[in-house]
């Protein structure tokens, strides 16, 4: 490791131990992804620390492994919990409304979140931390890779300007408070200051991104978690197969009657089945979407008002607007 990179290793591994004595929480939703992982390991050392694992029965679920492995290393308490489907749709519900959203990928992700922070209020746990905020500072997401300096400068300096997080507003509405140490105001600045070069950056002949975080940690954690790919919520907790399960559920038929009613009487785009099952949840809620500002830009697809210089949608999805 050069000096440069071990100074700047250091200074990290200071600070983010500094933002989570701030943002100290005795529950963690804990997926056994990096950036979860780190925070466990830090807390760990201040706290006696809860976890809290979900994954959706019969799916595919990754996440309960990673998760499962890194509990044992650290000797946490460690809760797993397997939701049905009629917990997910209480759920799906719960997270429509609040988010006010019938965006799928919200809603997918979402679920899983409101699922962890239900079971760690049931368990008497008053506020939970989430490794929200890492993918967004240190380019996470594998479509910055390939970028070139300037434009992923841009890119991450557009997705910081944007970036929400639903597990802040399904906490509070639960009863709990989430916990985000990663966007501790002095560990942000440290983040968004570093330059990008730290962040995608190459290893053993393979791009990937949060390099520097990933490098102020390797001697912390199994390498199978230091380099894990990134996996979102929804892979991690298996509700990635929510598009197949409304595929089954929703006949052809009955999808096209109803994309052709509400694109006639709510001026509403629909664009698959999974999206129809939670805007009509949306539709029973909150009632058909309007603009709040008339004289605001509003989305092609849904007619909500959208910032000046955004990509998407936040009320359905619709990408790119």
């Amino acid at each position: 490791m050069s000096n440069s990179v071990h100074k700047i290793t250091c200074e990290l591994q200071t600070l983010l131990e500094k933002a989570v004595k701030k943002n100290l929480a005795q529950g963690i939703l804990l997926s056994g992804g990096l950036d979860t992982s780190i925070l466990a390991v830090v807390a760990s050392k201040f706290v006696s620390l809860k976890a809290f694992t979900v994954a959706l029965q019969g799916a595919p679920a990754p996440d309960v492994k990673y998760a499962t492995s890194m509990a044992n290393r650290l000797k946490l308490k460690h809760l797993v919990h397997y939701f049905g489907e009629d917990e997910l749709y209480e759920s799906i519900k719960k997270v429509v409304k609040t988010r006010k959203s019938f965006d799928p990928m919200e809603i997918r992700n979402s679920a899983a979140v409101y699922v962890g922070l239900k079971m760690a209020k049931e368990n008497r746990v008053n506020a939970v931390m989430t490794g929200d905020g890492c993918d967004e500072l240190f380019a996470g997401y594998s479509f910055f890779f390939n970028l070139e300096k300037e434009r992923l400068d841009l890119e991450l300096r557009k997705m910081w300007n944007v970036m929400s997080f639903s597990s802040v507003p399904l906490a509070k509405a639960i009863g709990v408070e989430a916990k985000l140490p990663f966007l501790d105001p002095d560990f942000k600045a440290f983040a968004m200051k570093l330059d990008s070069q730290y962040k995608v950056c190459s290893e053993k002949g393979q791009l990937v991104g949060k390099w520097i975080i990933r490098k102020a940690y390797e001697d912390f954690l199994p390498k199978e978690i230091v380099w894990r790919t990134k996996a979102p919520i929804e892979q991690g907790s298996g509700t990635t197969t929510l598009p197949n399960r409304f595929n089954q559920k929703i006949s052809d038929a009955e999808f096209n009657e109803k994309k052709s009613k509400y694109l006639d009487k709510d001026k509403v785009t629909i664009r698959d089945k999974e999206q129809l099952f939670y805007y009509e949840i949306y539709r029973s809620d909150l009632g058909v979407p309007r603009p709040t500002d008339p004289e605001g830009r509003r989305c092609p697809q849904c007619n909500s008002n959208v910032a000046e210089k955004s990509t998407f949608c936040r009320t359905c999805g619709a990408y790119p607007i």
